[in-house]
């Protein structure tokens, strides 16, 4: 259900919205406000938000709100010399509203904000160097942007990262020269999300790995003529995919290979 369809008119304070003792009641007849639909005093932030985009010219005069959903709201319309104060609110709603229209140089500070989510937002909008310090932000998130942000040649600084959603995101964008050292990884998705990117030759490594959805990329990807001990592999699928592969390039299966593989599901 949307705000639209609430059949109620409540301040934040919990009370009845009251349009005649409103200072705004000559927007009323403008059209410029609406009893449950666009109003300053409501409690509701799509409505607060919508008395702003049809009078933006009042956002200075609700910066300060004790509301934080209005001074939100107002952040968005207000003049942008206001926005500077803003990022110390005690709300992050708020914050992060006015970092979004700020420029680079006023919202570098918020690498640290005490809210993962200002942080991650932060991180969305900055570019290369200034991205470094949150390489090491206490959240596993935070990183993950980062890590989906930062060049792929400075990922490397990440590739040891002890989150492995993290060193994942770093191996689906890495530069394939580091790419292997992350193939080798402890977290089996890891490798997999390295394997997807190696290079046919270099996958030549993999064939023995401990999970199956590793050997199988492997067995689809890899040079025919490095397979062949896929051929007999303990996964069917494996197995299968393997000796397709081989029939496909008139090669023979190996004789006599058994590889001992524990299967690693999921």
């Amino acid at each position: 259900m949307s705000t639209d369809d609430i059949d109620e008119a409540i301040d934040w304070l919990g009370k009845p919205v009251d349009c005649a003792a409103c200072v705004h009641q000559d927007r009323l007849g403008d059209g410029k406000c609406k009893p449950l639909r666009a109003c300053v005093h409501d409690r509701y932030a799509r409505r607060i938000d919508r008395f702003f985009d049809w009078n933006p010219d009042l956002a200075r005069d609700y910066v300060t709100h004790e509301y934080f959903e209005v001074r939100a709201c107002a952040a968005k319309a207000a003049e942008i010399f206001l926005l500077p104060a803003m990022l110390d609110d005690p709300e992050e709603a708020v914050r992060w509203s006015a970092a979004r229209r700020l420029p680079r140089r006023y919202i570098l500070r918020l690498r640290s904000d005490p809210h993962r989510e200002v942080r991650i937002r932060i991180a969305g909008r900055l570019e290369g160097t200034d991205l470094l310090p949150m390489m090491s932000d206490e959240d596993y998130a935070v990183r993950q942007a980062v890590a989906k942000k930062l060049s792929p040649d400075l990922l490397v600084l990440m590739i040891n990262d002890a989150d492995p959603g993290v060193r994942r995101v770093v191996a689906s964008r890495i530069e394939q020269a580091a790419l292997m050292r992350l193939a080798q990884d402890t977290d089996p998705v890891v490798r997999l999300e390295a394997a997807k990117r190696l290079e046919p030759a270099d996958l030549k490594a993999l064939i023995k790995d401990p999970d199956w959805r590793v050997r199988y990329e492997a067995a689809q990807r890899a040079e025919a003529a490095t397979i062949g001990p896929l051929a007999a592999d303990e996964d069917p699928l494996v197995r299968e995919c393997a000796r397709n592969r081989l029939k496909e390039a008139g090669l023979e299966p190996p004789s006599n290979i058994v590889v001992a593989q524990t299967r690693s599901d999921p």
